[in-house]
């Protein structure tokens, strides 16, 4: 099965989900905008209408997509937009692009449930129905893909990561 998450910076999110039993590949890339096979430097710009995002790929008899949900939910900030620490920009917005109807009933779903279990916060999460995925591989740009383990990146913004 497929899952597709954008939530701040990819490399962190990726890494974030490469850790997860069940999970069988993480790629980080760009989704949700209208140009075609696009650069980290035009997404970066703001003006290409995507996100970056992460494409997962796993088992479902071993992990849910809800615990999935569960895991974006709780390793990004879901109340903040277009921002994550201190990147901020429409690509690096909150969104999950789901692949089918029961993906954006769980979706709707695990918001509302965020919301009861957080009184006064409001999510900002799009839920939209997932499009195109430009991954960063087929891109030509491939120091992207595995990025924080590779650097060991110290200062993820993303809060679920941890080794």
């Amino acid at each position: 099965s497929t899952a597709t998450f954008a939530g701040g910076c990819f490399w962190c999110l990726e890494a974030v989900f490469q850790r997860l039993p069940g999970v069988t590949f993480v790629v980080s890339g760009y989704t949700g905008g209208h140009v075609e096979q696009p650069s980290y430097e035009q997404v970066s710009t703001g003006r290409t209408g995507h996100a970056e995002a992460v494409q997962i790929s796993f088992d479902d008899e071993k992990i849910t997509y809800d615990a999935l949900l569960e895991t974006f939910f709780h390793a990004h900030d879901p109340t903040t937009k277009d921002r994550q620490g201190g990147d901020h920009g429409p690509h690096y917005r909150s969104a999950i692009f789901c692949h089918g109807e029961s993906q954006k009933a769980a979706a709707v779903r695990a918001i509302a449930n965020w919301e009861l279990a957080n009184p006064g916060k409001k999510v900002v999460t799009e839920v939209q129905d997932a499009g195109k995925f430009w991954d960063v591989i087929s891109l030509g740009e491939q120091y992207h893909h595995n990025y924080y383990n590779k650097c060991e990146k110290d200062g993820c913004h993303n809060k679920g990561y941890s080794d």
